[in-house]
């Protein structure tokens, strides 16, 4: 893939990772350190990470994992640093060598970051080189949300998701794109949808996997469709939503049970991937160890436990229910992903749905999961958005 130098800006800064290698020696040491719990006392999941398990991931962790390559293939792409709002916020930028490809920002969630989106860059940028069209082409630009990843972590309050999808505004008319379209999953959904509702000058349209369209009252007689998601939001809510609640009411004392702890960082994230993937009872039928494991270093080489929990704080108001949104949405739903909506809530939310897509496997974790299908429903669902002038050169 070829590398096209982005927009100059004197307000837009190069940056390249360097993790130190006292970093990674401090990070095995206490890996090697680990004092563990008592095992479960019962045969499942149900009381959360199983020791055999976490004891697997952790020991792998510190002998064979090489955060090193991982570190290397992130630099392969061109990353930076802009202030915007009073915050540094990090993100790759790869443009295509197509002079009419669409820019698109891709944001991610948590426990997600620019990991999840590693694999799409290819596809999006040189879709010709995987087997694509070159009217397919994107632009991408992929920040770190702010208190994520190498994203400068906030030190006051008030950064919800309206505050920041202000900000990813500001980030593509600093790179100059005058017409943009957004994607978005999990809390990337959220601030994409923000963004729909804020509709910014030169916003064409938006690709959810991770549609917030629960009506605002849920009615009395339900379809079998909307019972399957009235009762996946209560899984969400209830037994799968015990990180969710400790990050929206105490993110603080998150972060100091895992600041100090790998260990319990790695058990903390590996929870949410085991419950929420698209699997046959362990993550790692859905994902690699590798990926797990380079999600979970980024989170403990930047220390964000808390800053990352603190977008549940800022937005604990929030609900299921998105808000109306009139601009063009296109929306692919994965069968494992919870709560999964129907199609009936999801076209009375977006009044302009220009795709609906169904995924044939895969979970909530859609662009980590399955990558090529949601580069193929990114494509198809944006493609009638698409003009010869929606790039600024």
């Amino acid at each position: 893939m070829t590398v096209v130098t982005p927009v100059s800006s004197a307000s837009v800064r190069p940056f390249s990772i360097a993790i130190t290698d006292s970093e990674i020696d401090d990070l095995k040491e206490r890996l090697a350190r680990t004092r563990w719990p008592d095992p479960e006392t019962v045969p499942d999941w149900s009381q959360g990470v199983r020791l055999e398990s976490a004891q697997a991931l952790v020991e792998y962790w510190e002998c064979e994992y090489d955060w090193r390559r991982f570190e290397s293939k992130l630099n392969r792409f061109p990353q930076f640093l802009t202030k915007i709002d009073g915050l540094d916020i990090h993100f790759i930028h790869v443009k295509s060598e197509n002079p009419d490809a669409m820019p698109l920002i891709l944001t991610h969630g948590w426990p997600s970051s620019i990991v999840d989106f590693v694999d799409l860059i290819g596809p999006l940028t040189d879709p010709v080189a995987f087997g694509g069209n070159v009217e397919d082409s994107f632009d991408v630009v992929i920040p770190s949300l702010p208190g994520f990843g190498f994203s400068q972590k906030p030190t006051d309050h008030g950064w919800t998701v309206s505050r920041i999808a202000s900000a990813w505004a500001e980030l593509m008319e600093r790179l100059g794109y005058k017409n943009w379209t957004a994607q978005g999953g999990d809390w990337g959904s959220v601030v994409t949808t923000a963004l729909g509702a804020m509709r910014p000058e030169g916003l064409l349209g938006i690709h959810l996997n991770t549609p917030y369209a629960f009506p605002a009252q849920i009615p009395e007689v339900l379809s079998p469709e909307e019972r399957y998601a009235v009762d996946g939001l209560a899984l969400y809510m209830g037994e799968l939503g015990g990180s969710n609640h400790l990050q929206g009411t105490k993110p603080q004392t998150v972060g100091f049970a895992l600041a100090d702890s790998p260990a319990g960082q790695a058990a903390w994230i590996y929870e949410k991937f085991q419950s929420k993937t698209d699997n046959n009872g362990l993550a790692e039928d859905a994902l690699s160890i590798d990926d797990m494991l380079n999600a979970i270093s980024l989170y403990w080489f930047t220390n964000s436990a808390a800053s990352s929990a603190r977008i549940y704080w800022e937005n604990r108001s929030a609900t299921m229910s998105g808000p109306q949104l009139t601009l063009p949405v296109a929306v692919t739903v994965f069968p494992r992903d919870i709560p999964r909506l129907p199609r009936s809530w999801i076209e009375d939310t977006y009044s302009n749905l220009i795709h609906y897509g169904q995924a044939a496997k895969g979970g909530h974790f859609a662009a980590l999961e399955q990558p090529e299908i949601l580069v193929d429903e990114i494509r198809t669902g944006l493609r009638s958005l698409r003009s010869p002038h929606a790039r600024h050169n």
